[in-house]
């Protein structure tokens, strides 16, 4: 793969981050489970482990509100770990703290799908 089409894809991916709030790419259980891989899980800042059915429910109720605030994201990088499947790391500056992010990425038939994502606080 070249640099060149690593690139595109970081812009794809980057379009996407922070995963769940850019609304763009649908609010619905369907919307949500088109985008998460059957065995997606995250483990949250809390270092809890979070699986697909708990957070896909939470986002239901989350998305009936408006969003907080803008959630800006820098520092990305990403890494191609296997055919269709891509490591994204950045940094959320959320109100009041900031995290390290990382999402896995597989691409799958024309669209997205998350396989994995963790964020850390920063120290």
């Amino acid at each position: 793969m070249s640099d060149l089409d690593l690139e595109t894809i970081l812009g794809e991916l980057r379009q996407r981050e922070p995963i769940f709030h850019r609304r763009a790419f649908g609010t619905s259980r369907d919307d949500l489970e088109a985008m998460t891989a059957e065995d997606f899980f995250e483990i949250g800042a809390s270092g809890r482990i979070y699986r697909r059915d708990f957070v896909i429910a939470n986002l239901l109720e989350r998305y009936q509100q408006p969003e907080r605030h803008d959630w800006p994201c820098r520092d990305f990088s990403i890494r191609r770990l296997a055919e269709n499947l891509y490591l994204l790391n950045y940094t959320l500056d959320e109100p009041g703290r900031t995290t390290l992010r990382t999402t896995i990425w597989q691409s799958s038939g024309g669209s997205w799908k998350i396989v994995f994502h963790q964020g850390t606080i920063a120290g």
